[in-house]
């Protein structure tokens, strides 16, 4: 019998137990057993990133900050972005009472134990650590989905985003011999490689930071949750773009993007959400399937050295099949992934959807909008509210079965299957 099937025969028990009592004048039992809670924790990919309906967070003051503004500073706890759309609130949970989202956009390991707020670009919130124990203080603790690692000290997915995009764009408008620069300085053109997304080292640095983060969280839940029964689902990640853009986004006005200048293209590309070279995507996949690897190896690790613990990994890599961006022609329409989306300055939440007629200090403009005021780009290339409905059906998936790695993957019919 699962554990959510068991929770809720015990509830049923108590209320007979508690009716019984007062029919033949029997004590009451002294206290009702804690509600049930879900807990999420980790970074933009758990909180809801690019669903919309984004509620107000609790900073690390006690203070609910709901949205303050486009040009409001982006450490302000708001922009964790926890979304009422999150796979989280999506996913069908039997046994489960309330449901409490923790995570954070942009979350990395160092915001388990330690306040965002203490680290460089963090957000203006508590520990994820110390807001769970204030769950455990009023709930039983049942289950908790984890997403931790696309974000370390050592890489972030938004800058991973950014740079390949970047370098898309400036490849399209600019040729190699104009000076042209972005708030950082200028911007390479040639396509991303896997060196430029991650190396070796930062991959061995990031699942050593992600696997000591995830062990304080196992000894914390140990300390907290009274009967000891929670389930811990560690989600990776899915690749918002597909192995190859559809036909005919390959080459526009008879220019692709291996020459120099291709602004229709490029044009073309962003309007569809997916400014990016061809060349670039395989790296990114393969940096994707990287972070598949990182976050398994945590679960395998902590497996062995919590033995008792129920730990699940749910492979998410290939739940987006057939509907990510530029896979199909009509793109963005029917995609599960929020197209790559910007601000012109100053940004007052009007969001540019095409490029087309805009020469290169317009597209200077616009792209250091987004390094101004990242809140206005920070949705860019995250599951949208379609596509956490779908990982919701991944986390009812595996936080029912019995196996202890499992996926979910999107058949053509667009049919989600868990196993």
């Amino acid at each position: 019998m699962s554990r959510f099937r068991r929770t809720t025969l015990a509830a049923a028990l108590a209320v007979a137990a508690a009716a019984l009592s007062t029919a033949v004048g029997l004590p009451a039992p002294a206290s009702a057993a804690p509600p049930t809670a879900a807990v999420a924790l980790g970074d933009s990919f758990i909180s809801g990133e690019g669903a919309g309906a984004y509620t107000p967070v609790v900073d690390a003051n006690g203070a609910a900050q709901g949205f303050p503004g486009w040009t409001a500073p982006n450490n302000n706890a708001f922009f964790c972005h926890r979304s009422a759309n999150a796979s989280l609130h999506r996913a069908s949970l039997p046994g489960i009472q309330d449901r409490f989202n923790l995570a954070c956009s942009g979350g990395q390991p160092h915001d388990i134990a330690t306040a965002s707020s203490a680290r460089a670009s963090g957000r203006q919130v508590a520990a994820q650590l110390d807001q769970l124990r204030a769950v455990g203080r009023t709930h039983d603790i049942d289950l908790v989905l984890l997403g931790l690692g696309s974000n370390n000290s050592s890489f972030t997915f938004g800058d991973v985003a950014v740079k390949c995009a970047n370098r898309f764009i400036a490849d399209a408008w600019t040729g190699w011999w104009e000076f042209w620069a972005y708030l950082g300085g200028p911007v390479e053109q040639k396509p991303c490689t896997d060196a430029d997304l991650a190396t070796a080292a930062q991959w061995n640095a990031a699942t050593a930071e992600t696997t000591s983060a995830v062990r304080q969280l196992l000894t914390t839940l140990r300390e907290i949750d009274a009967d000891g029964q929670h389930r811990i689902v560690f989600q990776d990640y899915t690749n918002p773009l597909p192995l190859d853009l559809a036909p005919g986004f390959h080459e526009e006005d008879s220019r692709d993007d291996t020459r120099d200048k291709f602004r229709a293209l490029g044009a073309e590309r962003y309007a569809a959400g997916c400014p990016i070279h061809r060349a670039s995507l395989l790296p990114g996949h393969r940096f994707s399937q990287g972070l598949g690897t990182l976050v398994k190896s945590t679960r395998d690790t902590l497996a062995a050295e919590f033995p008792g613990a129920d730990l699940v990994y749910l492979n998410v890599q290939r739940a987006f099949d057939g509907a990510r961006l530029c896979e199909s022609a009509t793109s963005p329409t029917g995609a599960l992934a929020t197209p790559i989306r910007l601000q012109d300055n100053p940004p007052n939440g009007v969001f540019v959807t095409s490029l087309a007629g805009k020469d290169k200090i317009a597209i200077q403009r616009i792209a250091n909008t987004c390094v101004s005021y990242f809140q206005t780009c920070q949705e860019s290339w995250h599951p949208n509210a379609a596509g956490h409905q779908v990982l919701g059906q991944c986390l009812t998936g595996a936080a029912s079965t019995g196996a202890r790695s499992v996926a979910c993957v999107r058949a053509g019919d667009g049919s989600i299957t868990v196993s």
